[in-house]
């Protein structure tokens, strides 16, 4: 297994649609053994392929499902998720954060659908499903979305937006190019200072 660098916002390939994947191999099995072990590394909680430069139609997850008690670890594959509608109103800033691993350092609140439903297949072509509520349909819709070519921090609106828009000329995160490696570089949302065994990790890595 390998940990790959991950690419960051000004990346082309996170900006454009994922490709489905259609072969079903030894080589496959490899890229999604290689993405649990740099999720891992990241301390993140989801990780798509075209975070590590591949735009193919793969997410990985790991994370506490705190609605159904449950660790959830897993793939999908060519996913289709349906969602419920996402409510109204203003994001609250404690509770509707979220980050990103391809936004190092940064989080910003966000509504989502409280329930979603994705189905797909595994590295085998299994088929696998979920129906999940909560932080972890957050997780499932953020990891979603970066195989259609969209960010976390495309769907933010008002103020959050125009904070986004200013972190992202400030940071740089507008060019190509810029990538980091987890488990070698510093760890950009400061996880590496937590407790060993602490799972304090936010969707994206904030990760999803």
């Amino acid at each position: 297994m390998s940990i790959h660098p991950i690419v960051v916002y000004g990346e082309p390939v996170l900006h454009r649609r994922a490709e489905a994947v259609t072969v079903f191999d030894d080589a496959l099995r490899t890229l999604v053994s290689d993405m649990y072990e740099t999720l891992r590394a990241s301390n993140g909680v989801g990780l798509a392929a075209t975070q590590i430069g591949v735009g193919k139609q793969i997410f990985v997850y790991d994370a506490d499902d705190e609605d159904a008690g449950v660790r959830r670890r897993g793939v999908f594959i060519n996913p289709i998720l349906v969602g419920s509608k996402v409510p109204e109103g203003r994001p609250d800033a404690e509770t509707e954060s979220e980050g990103c691993l391809s936004v190092p350092a940064l989080d910003f609140p966000l509504k989502r659908s409280e329930k979603v439903t994705i189905t797909g297949v595994d590295e085998n072509g299994e088929t696998v499903s979920l129906a999940v509520t909560g932080w972890f349909a957050r997780i499932m819709q953020h990891e979603y979305d970066h195989l259609q070519g969209t960010l976390y921090v495309d769907h933010l609106q008002d103020r959050w937006k125009r904070r986004w828009k200013r972190a992202q000329k400030a940071e740089g995160f507008d060019r190509p190019g810029l990538s980091w490696l987890p488990g070698v570089d510093p760890d950009p949302f400061g996880h590496d200072a937590v407790d060993e065994g602490a799972d304090a990790r936010g969707p994206g890595a904030g990760e999803a």
